[in-house]
């Protein structure tokens, strides 16, 4: 029987009522023991890493669970992390970078409703993630909810309150659990006996997310020159800059590469990703410039992996080879 380890950090799955709205309070052994019938699947320990609504779960707790993992990666055949809806998805994309090829399956789940309720989905989630822990061909990271298996470099949360919160962006589920049982979609990864996983610490947090509206001037990209690395551009459709490689955009984009930063460009459009070569508009922007464009990655994983490449090198070249290098199947171009 598989051992697998519960990393407890919050969120909804753990929420009670303070008075002044929802607050984590709910311990990992309160959480387990809403679900007794995981002990049937697993031998399980829990650890109570931290007890964050997950609107405050930034790069640090994401360095702090990698950390844990790694510090615990020999004692177990898996892992489980409890964590809130709302930043799940970047989560999940961020240990995707902090945790690479992973033999033993680290599976991220919550729930749109407490544990302690009795119409809550929080005991599916958990049950079925500890299913699909426990399965021996399930490997690397993944995002367990409403019974889909998501890469967690491709899930997004779109719906606010409904329990299926999470969808698979521009990429198939890897499976799917219906009344207890595992049907795998994609054929797992094949690892050699004895392979490690890669584990990283360090993350650069200082990347911006600007998202362009119709008429918007280029004044703040000016004005947050000095204080980021990175920005990201969310443009319109499959790509392009308003005034394309003359405007006053573009004029905010050659200072910000002339001042060594990292400037990649994606759509604001759910699915089906960027290609700037379609309009001029984009094509004289990548023909002028030195951007990177997102493709079909999913903003969580764009935003989490330039935090980890920027992490690792500031070299230009180095930046866009690592950028580009697909991890868990995050960019295919």
């Amino acid at each position: 029987m598989k051992k697998i380890l519960m990393l407890a950090t919050g969120g909804t799955i753990a929420s009670m009522e303070s008075g002044q709205g929802l607050t984590p309070a709910i311990t990992s052994e309160e959480i387990l023991s809403h679900v007794p019938a995981v002990g049937e699947l697993c031998r399980v320990e829990a650890v109570q890493l931290m007890n964050l609504d997950s609107t405050n779960v930034g790069p640090a707790h994401w360095l702090e669970m990698a950390a844990a993992i790694r510090e615990r990666y020999d004692s177990y055949d898996g892992f489980v992390i409890t964590h809130g809806t709302d930043t799940m998805a970047y989560t999940a994309a961020a240990l995707s970078y902090l945790i690479q090829d992973s033999p033993k399956p680290i599976v991220i789940t919550g729930s749109q409703k407490s544990i302690a309720l009795n119409d809550t989905d929080a005991r599916r989630n958990l049950f079925d993630s500890f299913l699909y822990a426990a399965d021996r061909e399930s490997h690397d990271v993944s995002l367990v909810f409403d019974g889909k298996v998501i890469l967690g470099t491709r899930a997004r949360k779109e719906r606010s309150k409904s329990f299926n919160a999470f969808s698979c962006v521009d990429y198939p589920e890897q499976a799917v659990i219906r009344d207890g049982r595992l049907i795998r979609y994609l054929a797992p990864r094949a690892y050699a006996y004895g392979a490690e996983p890669t584990f990283y610490d360090r993350l650069e947090d200082r990347v911006l997310l600007l998202t362009l509206i119709p008429g918007m001037g280029a004044d703040a990209l000016g004005l947050l020159k000095d204080s980021y690395q990175a920005v990201i551009l969310q443009s319109f459709g499959v790509g392009g800059l308003p005034g394309g490689g003359s405007g006053p955009l573009a004029q905010a984009v050659e200072e910000w590469l002339s001042a060594g930063k990292t400037i990649v460009v994606m759509t604001q459009v759910p699915y089906e990703g960027s290609d700037m070569s379609v309009y001029q508009v984009g094509q004289q922007v990548m023909e002028r410039f030195q951007l990177m464009e997102a493709y079909n990655m999913t903003l969580e994983a764009a935003a989490t992996k330039l935090m980890w490449v920027l992490g690792q090198t500031s070299d230009p070249a180095r930046i866009r080879e690592l950028f580009y290098r697909p991890v868990q199947s995050d960019v295919i171009r």
